[in-house]
């Protein structure tokens, strides 16, 4: 019988979200064709590790992790530089023990911080793959030449190969990257599972119930966000678009799904907003020990909203409109390809906590758009994000790029 190649999935982080959904979409094709190790950090969500374990996917701990804590200071931004560079030393010890030839890594690593890293894997001829998500975020000029002229260098890096998760960020590294290496890089959509879709949609769901345990009035309309409660997801947007909807609307509930709960120093934030009973954290493994648990629990919400200022085309999002939620979302890098306004969804523009309360008020009040949007959004996304399209498209690189290799 020949023998399995192996692929490799390493990430270096404690928090997870729509990157790690991505990874789960193409290991649930793989797993039939090549043996799948997952390497992750101690102390990682139990929540995404049932995950694996549910897909009987193999994985292993490692004692080290990335810093994400605030930066504030010069002293504090050089220790979490010194953290990272200790961390990516650490990786490229632990994946020394790999046969290349017959070994695909899968790395979750900014490719424009990560050179020295990079470059050691392709010295070692390796098959190295990184997924882009969404294109760099503004920053002063000098920066973005450095980041830049870093692009440029790991592209011409043997064994290096870019998957992009939409049509925008492959776009905009255009010019960043060698026309060559640009030219090699595939899309591999975040996607939807479509059986999962359906899966949910069926499943026996007591509405009222769900409301009730988690302190919502089942009365309520209620407006949905799903990810981690940071800023970069337009967290405070949300609580002060609440806060307007609220002053004119008492019949509404928001709520935010999260794998994480908030700090107290946003807890106590939270509180500022005077919402009270009107805003609930609901942690996601509080669900259920599965994704469908998950995705289920969705279908609490009338709208939802992700009012984001730095995102690719987030998993929640396309996993609420699939769902047949009217969804609201920003107008910022590859959203749109999926949220077309007043077509399968509204779009606001980041930052606009006004345009987020006016759209919400919008669809309580306009029963027929909602219905219509959420309709459409659903036959959008099934049709155009199928997680198994994207998933076969990144395991025929995988071989290829063996292939090259061999």
């Amino acid at each position: 019988m020949k023998r399995k190649n192996r692929l490799v999935f390493v990430w270096n982080y404690l928090s997870w979200g729509g990157a790690q959904i991505y990874f789960l979409s193409i290991m649930k094709a793989a797993r039939q064709s090549w043996d799948i190790l997952v390497i992750l950090p101690e102390a990682s969500s139990a929540e995404f590790v049932r995950y694996l374990d549910g897909l009987g996917i193999e994985y292993r701990y490692v004692g080290y992790h990335l810093d994400f804590e605030p930066a504030p200071t010069l002293g504090r931004k050089l220790a979490r530089q010194f953290t990272r560079i200790k961390v990516e030393y650490n990786t490229y010890k632990r994946l020394l023990e790999f046969d290349v030839r017959e070994t695909v890594f899968h790395i979750e690593v900014a490719p424009w911080q990560s050179v020295v890293f990079l470059t050691a894997m392709s010295l070692r001829r390796a098959s190295v793959f990184l997924t882009l998500h969404n294109f760099l975020p503004d920053a002063p000029g000098w920066r973005r030449m450095i980041w830049k002229s870093r692009l440029n260098f790991v592209s011409r890096l043997p064994g290096l190969n870019f998957f992009a998760s939409n049509n925008d960020t492959k776009n905009r590294l255009r010019g960043w990257v060698t026309s060559k290496f640009w030219d090699r890089i595939r899309v591999t959509f975040t996607a939807v599972d479509p059986r999962q879709i359906t899966d949910a949609s069926a499943a026996v769901f007591d509405r009222v119930t769900t409301l009730e345990t988690h302190g919502v009035s089942p009365g309520d309309f209620i407006v949905l966000s799903v990810g981690q409660f940071i800023d970069r997801k337009g967290r405070w947007i949300f609580l002060e678009a609440a806060r307007q909807v609220l002053s004119q609307t008492p019949d509404i509930t928001f709520v935010w799904l999260t794998p994480q709960m908030p700090s107290p120093e946003d807890q106590k934030r939270i509180s500022e907003y005077g919402l009270g009973e009107k805003f609930r954290l609901v942690l996601s493994e509080s669900l259920g020990k599965d994704r469908l648990d998950v995705l289920t629990f969705f279908r609490i919400a009338d709208v939802f909203a992700l009012p984001s200022y730095v995102e690719g085309l987030p998993i929640a999002l396309l996993e609420a409109m699939a769902l047949g939620r009217a969804s609201v979302s920003t107008n910022v890098y590859a959203i749109p390809e999926a949220v077309k306004h007043l077509q399968t969804g509204i779009l606001i523009e980041a930052g606009d906590s006004d345009g987020l309360a006016d759209a919400i008020l919008t669809l309580k009040n306009d029963m027929a758009l909602r219905e219509e949007l959420g309709r459409n959004g659903s036959e959008y996304v099934i049709e155009h994000f199928d997680e198994r399209e994207a998933a076969a498209t990144a395991i025929e690189a995988y071989e290829e790029a063996l292939q090259r290799g061999a």
